[in-house]
């Protein structure tokens, strides 16, 4: 109760800009950790270092991007939200957000259908060709493979 009047007469948070390609990208990365029913360790970990090495953020700004990205990703009904801005990104950036992106589906060593499912159609709309996506699971997939033995 007290936390709904401090917000109803709080000061109003600052607007957060869904344009911001870093926000956009991790609440994907966010929601894809989780579209399996739950997010294990090691896709929160893959999520950040993923962030971490692609912006060069820190870890107490990474965490910070991360707990905007859930809270935005929670008020979210679908991917355009974030999607619609990163389309126009270059096409090296665009490839880059889908490699993150299998990062974080083989990061538990293991691949639901629902996160393939999620990879194909974010990739469909930032404008990543399906040949792309493929190259870049089986390139992903080979890595993790090399990195993590069979558990």
């Amino acid at each position: 109760m007290f936390e709904a009047l401090n917000r109803l007469f709080g000061k109003p948070e600052a607007p957060v800009d869904l344009s911001d390609p870093k926000l956009a990208v991790a609440a994907l990365l966010v929601h894809l950790a989780a579209v399996d029913g739950v997010m294990q360790e090691a896709e929160r970990e893959a999520i950040r270092v993923a962030l971490m090495g692609h912006y060069d953020l820190e870890e107490g700004a990474v965490d910070r991007l991360i707990r905007d990205a859930a809270k935005r990703d929670a008020e979210a009904v679908d991917f355009y939200k974030f999607t619609k801005d990163l389309a126009r990104l270059d096409l090296e950036d665009r490839i880059e957000i889908v490699r993150m992106m299998w990062a974080v589906v083989f990061a538990d060593r293991k691949n639901h259908e629902l996160e393939d499912n999620m990879v194909w159609r974010v990739a469909e709309l930032i404008g990543v060709s399906g040949r792309d996506r493929t190259i870049l699971r089986n390139q992903v997939r080979a890595q993790t493979s090399l990195v993590r033995p069979e558990q």
